[in-house]
């Protein structure tokens, strides 16, 4: 789904966001450094296989997984990280690394970190390494009904 597939589907759903264009970045926490957003409000989408599944997990930049924490919150039994030729089809016209966290979109689960729910804006990439959308929290929630739970932790 390219970016401008992203902005109509937040337009035909009336979300009000911000387009913020930057240099090229490739992890999260140096996009959010380029778009000038605060890390933990940097929302990266981590692919995962959950008992077997394509889904996705979404979590502040500042943080990373905890997957024995993500097994025993979910009641999920194998969780693991795929390489990226295994699941980059799953997802057209986005940049590798660069999915938005729609799982609704592309009809997989979608798993949010509690400490992201906790922030009132977020940020994502928008399919490119060079583009993020800013949007309410509240919207992103009404409009993909993610299952939250707490299974981050902060990067030291």
């Amino acid at each position: 789904m390219p970016v401008t597939k992203i902005k109509e589907f937040l337009d035909a759903n009336n979300v009000k966001y911000l387009c913020i264009r930057h240099s090229r970045a490739f992890t999260a926490q140096e996009i959010a450094a380029a778009a000038h957003i605060p890390g933990k409000e940097m929302a990266k989408t981590d692919i995962l296989v959950v008992d077997g599944k394509t889904a996705m997990a979404v979590l502040p930049a500042s943080h990373k997984i905890d997957f024995e924490k993500f097994k025993k919150e979910t009641g999920s039994s194998r969780v693991a990280l795929p390489s990226e030729p295994k699941f980059i089809d799953q997802f057209p016209g986005c940049e590798a690394g660069a999915m938005p966290p729609f799982g609704n979109i592309y009809d997989v689960d979608v798993y949010v970190s509690s400490a992201l729910a906790e922030d009132d804006q977020i940020a994502f990439n928008a399919c490119t390494h060079s583009e993020v959308i800013q949007m309410f929290y509240s919207d992103y929630q009404r409009l993909v009904k993610p299952k939250v739970y707490d299974f981050s932790e902060k990067l030291s």
